[in-house]
């Protein structure tokens, strides 16, 4: 994970193909953050099974939380790196939108 944050550190994103904006995350960064996902998966899957397995409710919910906090970690590094690289590019190049932009995304991450 302090690999992952070192690189997000130095990268930005935003940068704007028409519509779409889109990032620029290191290869590295992206196979931290897949391999993440993955496991992610792994555990989704695995608490598919349970369910279908009739395993006791209370077991099947302590999985469900860890998968939770597994995506919050995602979400938490990957906002690190807009924090650091996409938003404060876009401050400085005027486009102070981004801010509200972002309070409506950290509202989204924090329900």
């Amino acid at each position: 994970m302090k690999e992952i944050k070192e690189s997000i550190a130095i990268e930005g994103c935003g940068h704007s193909h028409g519509e779409e904006r889109m990032s620029h995350h290191s290869d590295k960064m992206k196979q931290g953050l897949t391999s993440r996902l993955n496991r992610i998966e792994g555990q989704v899957r695995g608490i598919k099974g349970m369910i279908e397995k009739d395993t006791y409710c209370d077991d099947v919910l302590n999985q469900i939380a860890a998968a939770q906090s597994a995506l919050g970690s995602v979400a938490k590094l990957l906002l690190e790196g807009h924090l650091k690289s996409c938003v404060i590019e876009r401050v400085q190049a005027g486009e102070h939108e981004v801010v509200e932009e972002l309070l409506v995304t950290i509202n989204k991450l924090m329900k």
